[in-house]
């Protein structure tokens, strides 16, 4: 777990039997059914023009009515996978606003992951507060991370869940009746982060200006096709030393509601991000920059 302290802008059980994997489409994992969803509560009193734009997605928009929607699965690549080894993130957050001044805090991600099974929690927050806290768990397969749970704690609202479940090979959610078939080729937005570093240290050659990556990624609302481009490779400062990463973009679809997600994951330092740039459809932009990597540093 991750505390976020933001100031104002100045003048990870036993693993299960692994199931015989089968090809996915992004890297293809297949999770255990998960506990029952959790209870949460709401945030005590807190400013409420505080936004939480990273990592979240808004209400769900455009997406199937009916209790089972139909998502288009995408093509199965097959993917050599070589996760990052378990480590503690540190970001300088900025979030700035279309209009107004920008404002400033702190996040942080934990990263674990033993072989068998992996955790993802992280919190950010701006203007003293924590405007999210996400939690993402499950296995690892020979292709790759597999979600079991995926939950957000957004600011002043009840904790939200998305569940994988392999029994039935359904995804369902706590706050939505609809449900999605499960492939074992998801991930959550928290976890395909993680699976697009595990892809570069698997084989580096899959990574190239224009190379694309199809994959279906999990809110805690929808499930929804996502095509990750690679843009190439930049310079970015970490640590006063200047390092290249590669930089993918997820750009939403047209008329979406949806955000626009920047990666640059960085080979130089176990492929970690080392960046990300959330950028609402209004224009709203925050970045997360590295600040402080402590590797293995996750018990």
């Amino acid at each position: 777990m991750i505390d976020a302290e933001l100031i104002a802008p100045p003048p990870a059980p036993v693993p299960k039997p692994k199931p015989k994997p089968k090809p996915r489409p992004k890297p293809h994992p297949a999770p255990a059914k998960p506990a029952p969803p959790p209870s949460a509560t709401a945030s005590a009193e807190q400013p409420a023009d505080v936004q939480t734009a990273a990592i979240s997605q808004p209400d769900a928009q455009g997406a199937a009515t009916g209790p089972t929607a139909d998502i288009a699965e995408p093509v199965e690549p097959d993917y050599t996978i070589d996760l990052p080894p378990s480590a503690k993130l540190e970001y300088d957050v900025q979030k700035t606003p279309i209009e107004g001044q920008p404002t400033y805090g702190s996040g942080t991600i934990a990263w674990h992951q033993d072989g068998s099974r992996y955790t993802i929690d992280g919190d950010f927050g701006v203007l003293f507060i924590t405007a999210l806290h996400f939690h993402s768990e499950g296995t690892i397969e020979s292709d790759g991370i597999a979600p079991e749970l995926y939950s957000e704690k957004r600011f002043r609202r009840a904790e939200t869940n998305a569940y994988f479940y392999r029994e039935s090979n359904t995804i369902g959610f706590s706050t939505s009746s609809k449900s999605y078939p499960r492939t074992g080729t998801e991930q959550d937005r928290a976890s395909i982060i993680w699976q697009l570093a595990g892809i570069g240290r698997g084989d580096e050659t899959r990574y190239a200006p224009g190379a694309v990556f199809d994959v279906i990624v999990t809110g805690t609302r929808d499930a929804e096709p996502w095509q990750i481009q690679v843009i190439g490779r930049e310079d970015i400062d970490f640590d006063g030393n200047t390092i290249s990463a590669w930089h993918v973009v997820r750009a939403p679809r047209a008329r979406s509601r949806d955000q626009r997600l920047d990666i640059w994951l960085a080979p130089q330092i176990q492929w970690y991000p080392v960046r990300l740039r959330y950028t609402e459809p209004n224009g709203d932009v925050l970045n997360m920059t590295l600040s402080d990597l402590n590797v293995s540093a996750v018990p």
